[in-house]
């Protein structure tokens, strides 16, 4: 356990010589992958649909006041017990079956929500960060809160003042970028709508365009997973259902289908489950072999090979305390502010680690397990667990300490791939367990260069 009241963050990095290790996937040019990876458009993408008939962009200003008054919520943090008991008088308003709910097309939800950087210079510099470009964290907050905002749109009753929904996010699929640097001066154009709807979950897409030159241009696309609670957000409750309108949306739904397949998968292959494939079992072989002292008979003397760092020395710790003013509408600690955090936590681990600038390329696999509450102690641990060239794959861990009973308990893992300026040591796992570690940010790394 960290000592909550005196530890600063703190990181051991140590590098000498050159070292190469087995992958199990190895770009055959890089060259030619970071350009796919950071300067490709997508407009290829099949969840890029033109649906702005008649739509009037949302100042992003606007995005958390509008979810305030869909549920509900005060401004006042004393009000907040009050507003939610007040709450619990819409379960009558709640549907019985997904059937008894309208069936909704995906341009019933799209939105459209403007930051605009460049016509009011005045809301920048909570978005600068000190390279003169655009604060990723703040960027994952409003991708957050619109997603909430689009499938609280999918899910509106004309009659109802107040929703009778809780709806939060349960996971962020991937965050795939396709440009390095997000201009601080230039109109930011973030679009969403609902792709997939489960019987009480929704995929959400989302798109984010910088305008250059009198024309946006695409910067990242974004997959959410919300889920629908009752008013108390204690209980599932059914959606709306979707319904395709044309060959495209057809296809787009599919994917949403196809999504959560995979994530089935995934989740039952993970290596807290079952053990590695064969291949990485030779893979973890190969690095135990690597790091022998070949000087002795032992199995416990180990040596560091060139340009290397054991994973135990490729970390980076952190704490926050949650207070009222990051609660979200149902009074936890918004999503966003989580993600920010452990962004920022990443994207230093991986700074510190490369020696360089660091550029994020990806986001995938955040899963939310459990709410924060207000007046939590937040631990956050971000580790370099995989490396290839001048990819760095961090994974960043969060827990609620909870001073009374002294329990942890975990709330979220982050995934986050980065790209170095420069090509980076090769981390090296030690224990089984950091292994373990080394083989599923393997796999996620795997995963994102695939997407690519």
């Amino acid at each position: 356990m960290w000592n909550l009241l005196t530890e600063s963050i703190c990181i051991s990095i140590r590098r000498v010589g050159l070292w190469c290790l087995r992958r199990l996937c190895i770009m055959r040019k890089l060259p030619s992958v970071l350009a796919r990876t950071l300067t490709s458009g997508t407009s290829a993408s099949p969840g890029l649909l033109n649906m702005s008939e008649g739509q009037s962009p949302i100042h992003v200003n606007n995005v958390r006041s509008k979810l305030r008054d869909i549920v509900g919520a005060s401004t006042n943090w004393r009000d907040h017990v009050q507003a939610m008991q007040e709450r619990k008088a819409l379960h009558t308003l709640l549907a019985k079956r997904q059937e008894d709910l309208p069936p909704r097309r995906m341009k019933d939800s799209y939105l459209e929500v403007i930051l605009p950087l460049g016509s009011q210079p005045e809301i920048r510099e909570k978005y600068l960060n000190v390279h003169n470009s655009v604060r990723f964290g703040r960027i994952l907050e409003d991708l957050d809160s619109l997603g909430v905002l689009v499938c609280y749109t999918h899910t509106k009753q004309e009659m109802q003042q107040m929703s009778p929904l809780s709806i939060v996010t349960a996971l962020v699929d991937k965050i795939n970028l396709c440009q390095k640097i997000i201009h601080p001066d230039c109109d930011i154009k973030f679009t969403g709508n609902v792709s997939w709807v489960g019987k009480t979950s929704m995929e959400v897409k989302m798109h984010m365009l910088q305008l250059h030159g009198g024309d946006y241009s695409p910067v990242l696309d974004a997959t959410f997973v919300m889920v629908a609670r009752d008013p108390e957000n204690k209980r599932p409750a059914f959606v709306n259902p979707l319904i395709p309108e044309s060959p495209e949306e057809e296809e787009i739904f599919k994917q949403g289908e196809l999504n959560k397949m995979k994530r089935i998968e995934f989740s039952t292959s993970s290596l807290l489950k079952m053990a590695p494939t064969a291949e990485e079992r030779n893979i973890v072989h190969d690095i135990f072999l690597n790091t022998l002292d070949t000087r002795t008979v032992s199995f416990q003397s180990r040596k560091l090979p060139p340009n290397s760092v054991w994973m135990e020395d490729a970390k980076l710790k952190g704490l926050e305390i949650c207070h009222p003013e990051e609660r979200n509408i149902f009074n936890r600690i918004f999503g966003g502010f989580l993600m920010r955090k452990a962004f920022e936590l990443g994207w230093a681990t991986a700074c510190s680690y490369g020696s360089s600038r660091p550029f994020i390329v990806s986001v995938d696999d955040i899963m939310f397990q459990k709410p924060v509450e207000v007046g939590s102690l937040l631990l956050l641990s971000g580790q370099v667990c995989y490396t290839e060239k001048n990819y760095i794959q961090i994974r960043v861990h969060s827990e609620v300490y909870n001073a009374n009973t002294r329990e942890q308990h975990t709330t979220n893992t982050f995934h986050f791939t980065f790209i170095s300026e420069n090509e980076v040591p090769q981390v090296v796992p030690k224990t089984y367990g950091e292994s373990m570690l080394y083989l599923d940010g393997m796999r996620h790394f795997t995963a994102v260069m695939r997407e690519m």
